[in-house]
């Protein structure tokens, strides 16, 4: 078995970016640009998803994006942030994609982990994200729940993702 792990983005990695982000959200196109930029604002909650083949050579399946931002306003989608929120008061997980290998192999479970490692260590009280393509599910078995906050001070950027998006949220203990 190959060991999957995540690690920190690097701008090289912003090509594997764009080339899965177009297999696996097609119908949520981001520009380079903005992956650029949340990369350049707040690198730590930038990752990679890779695993090591059995030649030993690094194959990148994923990507995530997190950033701080304030409770009930997420970013709308292919937006740039410009600079960080100052009043920031969750951590936002904006973009995760992994590609079908990847299932099963514990990369989401340790993504959420990092997820509320690095709020906790920023001192954020909550974490926040968007669920598409049916995932509401997925994320309530990761302990977030629906949050209508952001249906009232977000609709515009809730839309922007659009028919079933849901923004969630939990607390990071």
């Amino acid at each position: 078995m190959t060991h999957y792990q995540w690690r920190a983005m690097k701008a090289d990695d912003l090509s594997h970016v764009m080339e899965i982000a177009a297999l696996v959200h097609a119908d949520y196109y981001e520009a380079l640009e903005v992956f650029a930029e949340r990369l350049a604002l707040f690198p730590q909650g930038c990752r990679i998803a890779a695993h090591m083949t059995p030649a030993g050579t690094e194959e990148v399946i994923g990507y995530a994006f997190m950033h701080p931002t304030r409770h009930g306003q997420p970013p709308a989608l292919n937006r740039l942030l410009l600079e960080l929120e100052e009043q920031a008061d969750c951590l936002h997980l904006h973009d995760v994609a992994l590609l079908p290998q990847a299932r099963g192999s514990g990369l989401g479970r340790a993504l959420v982990a990092e997820i509320c490692q690095l709020g906790r260590a920023a001192g954020l009280q909550r974490a926040t994200l968007v669920a598409v393509h049916d995932s509401g599910d997925y994320w309530r078995n990761a302990g977030f729940e629906s949050d209508d906050r952001a249906h009232l001070q977000g609709a515009d950027a809730i839309s922007s993702y659009g028919v079933g998006a849901r923004y969630m949220s939990r607390t990071l203990r």
